[in-house]
């Protein structure tokens, strides 16, 4: 058991190793490109429209690839059908060929209708076109990577995902600097900042391509080792044809892929909701919001639909410091899927269980403090990171909050896969979704609420999706879940921990009057408070300590500075 819990934690950390390097790198990229002259929030506008409309159709085609294949093939390893294992990832990559074909096709001719009918952007349209050819190379290298996943093999993935960012942060670097130093459009500020939004994700497409021609080669090299095991597979070979076999990876990936495919369809409501929002509430009169933007009297549709593009891009960039501490969690919600159907298909429930428990805790204690942390110091990081466009800190804070539930959502999410409630996800964020949608509807038609409607209604959509996910899962697995320990103690030191970074950052600030020197002072020692409390409160005790890598010599630190009995 020892053992099995060693090698749950090592393929976590892995996962989370590669997450955390693949999201740090996305933030550094897109904090340049933002700050570049040009691109800016109109040009993230343009960015982010773009790239949800691409997620869709990525999510559709490819995003339930590596948990259906790694709860396929996990299955079939955990009693020694390696063969089973081997024909589900051929004739998977044979389907998810022809899918990712055709998703790719629909993406490049339908780019124009989408951009202007869907989002209405008509400027997008260049980003959607630039974003096509991926998904195909996307599909590939999911079915790989959901292969190894199976073999409780995490490092072709994490691998391949730090590569891939690596070579999207430096194209996308150098693409946008190229593009803002040779300007297409000087008069025309509006198309300028679409082409270099075009131009970054084109850059997404290059590193797509790398990154699987890598995956491929990491296959290759262990061919012969995959080979021996194959050959050795005593058990009775299940005759099944191709169809027979699309369509059982099918019934297992669709599902898992609703619950992505549902985010994505939020992603473009909110985009669209926003747009036509927006056009409304200021259709009489835009007011200054947001930075040194003069107020605009009885506005053009055009200039709507460009203040409607600019507030959808300061919205982004919570989306994206947000997605740092969505990183660091995913990787629980991703080793979940086939530790848990490994251990369910050895009749091992209460293993399944103690996977379980112990990734909601973990996933609180990342969260909670994370979700502090940016409500305490969303200002100082705006005007830290952005310090050309330094607007909708605010949006940060009030985002904070939806974060904590997403980050749940997740590790519910890779539970309740792992236990075969593959449509719970689904479900629950469908209705979270469609109360959203109304919201969204609503609120941001309101003039004195505007883009603020966004992330109100996100918080109550990850709400009604956690609360209706949790219930289902507390149904089908045994959870011991104790409110003191998982919810009470964890939020009474996150709080502790935020109030305890506001008030260092102004002292800071008094000293040094140093902004980058205030931010770093607060969080490195706000970061050491609150693993001292975590400590001091008992939140982990011995066994789920030592189940972190490393975890008997931070137990034996941790008993001698008498955090620990």
């Amino acid at each position: 058991m020892n053992n099995k819990n060693q090698t749950f934690m090592s393929n976590v950390l892995i996962i989370l190793i590669a997450q955390i390097t693949v999201k740090l790198l996305g933030i550094i990229y897109r904090l340049v490109i933002t700050n570049v002259s040009g691109f800016g929030d109109q040009g993230n506008g343009y960015y982010s429209a773009g790239y949800n409309i691409y997620t869709l159709l990525l999510a559709i085609s490819s995003v339930g690839i590596p948990n259906a294949i790694s709860k396929m093939t996990s299955a079939k390893n955990a009693v020694g059908d390696y063969k089973g294992a081997y024909k589900i990832y051929k004739n998977a990559l044979l389907l998810f060929s022809i899918i990712g074909i055709a998703a790719s096709s629909i993406l490049f001719f339908a780019a124009a209708p989408i951009a202007s009918g869907v989002i209405h952007m008509p400027n997008a349209k260049y980003v959607l076109m630039a974003l096509a050819p991926s998904i195909l190379f996307v599909c590939l290298s999911s079915v790989v990577r959901g292969y190894f996943a199976g073999m409780q093999e995490m490092r072709a993935s994490s691998r391949s995902q730090i590569l891939e960012q690596i070579f999207k942060c430096v194209l996308t670097v150098t693409i946008v600097l190229y593009m803002s130093k040779n300007t297409m459009f000087p008069n025309d500020p509006d198309l300028n900042a679409a082409y270099m939004a075009a131009g970054a994700n084109l850059a997404t497409t290059l590193a797509t391509v790398l990154s699987t021609v890598y995956i491929f080669g990491f296959y290759f090299k262990r061919k012969n080792e995959l080979g021996q095991k194959i050959k050795s597979t005593v058990i009775k070979e299940e005759k099944r044809s191709t169809l027979s076999m699309f369509k059982s990876i099918l019934i297992i990936s669709i599902p898992i892929s609703l619950g992505s495919i549902i985010s994505a369809v939020n992603r473009i409501v909110d985009t669209a909701t926003i747009t036509r929002g927006i056009e409304a509430a200021f259709a009489s009169g835009i007011p200054a919001v947001f930075g040194n933007v003069a107020a605009i009297v009885n506005p053009t549709l055009e200039q709507l639909n460009d203040e409607a593009v600019r507030l959808a891009g300061i919205l982004s960039k919570s989306d994206t410091l947000l997605n740092l501490p969505i990183a660091m969690n995913i990787s629980f919600a991703t080793v979940l899927v086939p530790s848990i159907s490994a251990a369910l298909a050895k009749g091992e429930k209460k293993e399944a269980s103690k996977f379980v428990s112990y990734s909601f805790l973990i996933s609180i204690l990342i969260i909670f403090p994370c979700a502090a942390g940016f409500v305490a110091l969303a200002k100082p990081i705006f005007n830290l990171l952005y310090p050309n466009v330094p607007y909708g800190y605010d949006l940060l804070q009030l985002s904070s909050i939806a974060l904590i539930f997403i980050a749940l959502n997740q590790t519910i999410s890779g539970s309740l896969q792992g236990v075969g409630k593959v449509f719970a996800p689904a479900t629950g964020l469908f209705m979270g979704c469609i109360v959203k949608l109304i919201l969204n509807i609503i609120l941001i038609r309101q003039p004195s609420i505007h883009i603020y409607g966004a992330p109100i209604s996100s918080i109550a959509c990850q709400m009604i999706s956690f609360a209706y996910g949790f219930t289902i899962l507390s149904r089908n697995i045994s959870l011991k879940l104790s409110f003191k320990k998982y919810i009470l103690k964890p939020l009474a030191c996150s709080a502790v921990m935020g109030v305890f970074a506001f008030g260092i950052y102004k002292l800071s600030m008094v000293i040094v009057a140093s902004n980058t020197i205030s931010v770093a002072i607060s969080i490195i020692t706000s970061v050491i408070l609150y693993f001292i409390m975590v400590f001091a409160c008992g939140l982990l005790e011995k066994d789920e300590i030592e189940m972190i890598p490393m975890g008997n010599k931070i137990y034996s630190l941790a008993k001698k500075v008498h955090l620990v009995k």
